[in-house]
């Protein structure tokens, strides 16, 4: 399970300027819909919203990983973005986010999702990881430097 499997070049943003965390979310399904995966947008983002309304998914570092496990997908996808300006996000640690990734999963295939989740989180976890996402250039770069520390 690689994440460049799962990420296309149509769904990453550097630069993204956003207003609000809804503002957001909506413009990381945008972006998750430009690879075609995408059944229902309007359903897919009240999954995430609802997934939100949980506990944040601002899991600290600057980074947040909404999710969401439904039926108005394909199949498993993901988006990415680098912020223009950090965003408050209501995260764990109270500090704004700079790094987004969305996956959205499968519904009945949970295991993927969850390991697809997991090595997501780990990967952005890592320090040299993250700084040289927010250096990166262009979304060829990004796809690279992700792959890079994914094999």
């Amino acid at each position: 399970m690689k994440i460049k499997d799962y990420l296309d070049l149509k769904s990453i943003v550097i630069n993204l300027e956003v207003n609000n965390k809804l503002e957001l979310l909506s413009r990381m399904l945008d972006l998750a819909d430009n690879t075609g995966k995408v059944i229902n947008k309007e359903e897919a983002l009240k999954e995430i919203l609802n997934r939100e309304a949980v506990l944040s998914t601002g899991v600290g570092k600057g980074i947040a990983l909404p999710h969401a496990k439904t039926k108005f997908v394909k199949d498993s996808v993901l988006s990415f973005a680098i912020l223009k300006e950090p965003l408050d996000y209501e995260s764990l640690d109270g500090q704004p986010v700079k790094i987004v990734c969305l996956l959205l999963g499968l519904e009945n295939n949970v295991g993927a999702h969850l390991k697809l989740l997991s090595k997501i989180s780990r990967l952005l976890n890592n320090d040299i990881l993250r700084t040289e996402l927010l250096n990166a250039k262009d979304n060829y770069e990004v796809i690279n430097i992700l792959s890079k520390m994914d094999d």
